[in-house]
């Protein structure tokens, strides 16, 4: 835990061209320039993969 990993390069595995296949969060993306690095886009978490869903009520209705 807290230990990080950078994939530089990555071709058509960009963020641009991601998806949620399996229901896999989107990591973070960060810029480093001269040495500094901050995040531009956030990680996704669960609840952002499971936020657009649409689940039946107890009767078997969809809102």
């Amino acid at each position: 835990p807290g230990d990080l990993v950078a994939v530089p390069a990555t071709g058509a595995y960009c963020f641009s061209l991601s998806s949620n296949y399996n229901y896999l969060a989107r990591p973070a993306v960060v810029a480093v320039r001269d040495g500094a690095a901050r995040v531009i886009v956030r990680g996704e978490t669960e609840a952002d993969l499971l936020r657009r869903d649409v689940l039946a009520n107890p009767q078997g209705e969809t809102p």
